[in-house]
């Protein structure tokens, strides 16, 4: 796994190092186990399969569903921070990391950035990088060995999620090259989509609605970092939106988007891929939503506070999540089923 294209830019030693750490905190901090809002995917799916594993239990068939989604979620969490390793590897190597981190921007910690910190060398990063794809490689491995179920698209959906993730930053660095944000909203659709396929062996619309409003969760983050990031990912040569537009084109963009998570929601109900009152259900997340971009994005040309509408955005996710279990719980207790011609049975 090892890239020697992009050397270690020549001022990064100027950098200096801060206080030394435990390697297993510098470890925990290049896989980013504080960040854990992928993660949540799995209280989503347990919500929407709770109510026939009831059923299971008193089939005496619970283990099984049990297993994979524990092992799916384990698995989760090593395939995600060997995604995130790798890209802390190559933000060091292009310099992006250390003009991000660095005394010009004191909100940044820079010990969150191991390499840049200096506590950690990007061969250590790429070891951790390669043990952890691995060890994520294996328990998916085992948790679609032992799915109740395992219909093809999830099986391809897992194994095309396992690839491009390592791919996200290093390799072929497809956040690079134009496609990071529609990669942080795939990848939170996905980690709700794939273990659901696993456990029930079918396809539901309504569970592709709440993937999608899964993904705007890092979508609606990662934008704003994106927005804090741009100097120094023009000069990696990163192509996220924020990069290769304007202020003004970029925060259009971020509108966009937190009107298109409330248009997913509105879409879904009208349609009856969700119940009637699910638009109605999440809606103090839009109002949220409104609120993060006003604080990123205020009217009038001021200055916003990106970091701040950041921050709120993590809270949102994590509302959002709340919501989207609550709604399957109360979809349940009011015996809610898709409307047949919508397509969304499952």
């Amino acid at each position: 796994m090892t890239d020697h294209s992009h050397p270690v830019p020549a001022a990064l030693p100027s950098l200096g190092r801060v206080r030394p750490e435990s390697k297993v905190r510098s470890y925990a901090r290049l896989g980013k186990l504080d960040v854990y809002d992928y993660y949540l995917s799995m209280a989503v799916v347990v919500a929407v399969v709770a109510p026939p594993a009831v059923q299971a239990l008193r089939a005496g068939q619970l283990a099984p569903v049990a297993l994979t989604l524990a092992l799916f979620l384990l698995g989760e969490v090593f395939v995600v921070m060997a995604m995130v390793a790798l890209d802390d590897v190559t933000g060091f190597r292009d310099g992006s990391d250390a003009r991000n981190y660095g005394p010009d921007h004191p909100r940044r910690k820079r010990l969150r950035k191991p390499l840049v910190a200096g506590t950690l060398t990007a061969r250590e990063a790429l070891g951790f990088a390669g043990a952890t794809a691995a060890t994520g490689a294996a328990l998916w491995g085992t948790a679609a060995a032992l799915a109740p179920h395992r219909p093809l698209w999830a099986l391809v959906l897992t194994g095309v999620v396992f690839a491009v993730a390592l791919q996200y930053s290093y390799g072929l660095r497809i956040s690079y090259r134009g496609f990071q944000e529609v990669f942080l909203a795939g990848l939170g659709a996905a980690l709700v989509i794939a273990p659901y396929g696993l456990v029930t062996g079918s396809f539901s619309g309504f569970v592709l609605v709440q993937g999608v409003l899964f993904g705007f969760g890092p979508l609606l983050f990662g934008v704003y970092s994106n927005t804090n990031d741009v100097d120094g990912d023009r000069e990696a040569g990163r192509l996220t939106v924020a990069a290769v537009t304007t202020p003004r084109g970029n925060a259009v963009f971020v509108g966009v988007l937190s009107a298109a998570e409330c248009a997913t929601a509105v879409f879904a109900s009208a349609t009856g891929l969700a119940p009637w009152w699910f638009v109605l259900w999440m809606a103090p997340v839009t109002v949220l939503r409104v609120r993060q971009y006003l604080t990123g994005f205020p009217p009038g040309g001021a200055e916003g506070d990106i970091m701040k509408a950041r921050r709120r955005g993590f809270v949102v996710h994590r509302l959002a999540t709340v919501l989207l279990i609550g709604a399957n719980l109360l979809a349940a207790v009011l015996h809610w089923a898709p409307n047949s011609a919508s397509g969304g049975g499952t």
